[in-house]
């Protein structure tokens, strides 16, 4: 396992705001967030159903969790490259973590790499709409020490 796989939700907002300060424009830094994006694992097809749908996205995004209280693991996929970008850094700072540290996680990075600030009103919409599912099925995990699936 590498150190970006056991390094802490903290420490993965760290990265991400340093690996954006690299880039001079947001013309540069939309370009990496599409690249990330590519790099999303596959996603299964079954799993596009609307029980795992992020509704308040104007994009189709879908989001699936696995594991228990002790490690959760999130699957999500959209239908926009800039949008499966912004995925690909959610996951990198909440999944494969303790439902506990999940959920006390705020998403500093969004604000870190002004991100706040670049997203139309529908992206930030629907981003919070991501975080809050995430945040959810990890809650959940947590006070009932089981699956986050349904």
């Amino acid at each position: 396992m590498n150190d970006i796989a056991i390094a802490s939700a903290e420490q993965a907002q760290q990265d991400i705001a340093e690996e954006f300060a690299f880039f001079g424009d947001w013309t540069e830094r939309y370009q990496y967030l599409i690249d990330l994006g590519r790099q999303l694992p596959p996603f299964p097809g079954e799993w596009k159903t609307d029980e795992h749908r992020v509704h308040g996205c104007q994009s189709m995004v879908w989001l699936v969790a696995h594991g228990d209280a002790a490690n959760m693991h999130f699957d999500a996929t959209s239908d926009s490259a800039i949008v499966s970008g912004l995925i690909a850094l959610v996951l990198r700072v909440y999944s494969d973590r303790p439902a506990r540290e999940i959920a006390a996680t705020e998403p500093q990075f969004i604000t870190a790499i002004g991100l706040a600030k670049h997203l139309s009103p529908t992206r930030s919409n629907g981003l919070a709409a991501m975080l809050a599912k995430l945040k959810s099925c990890a809650a959940a995990a947590a006070s009932h020490g089981v699956s986050g699936e349904e």
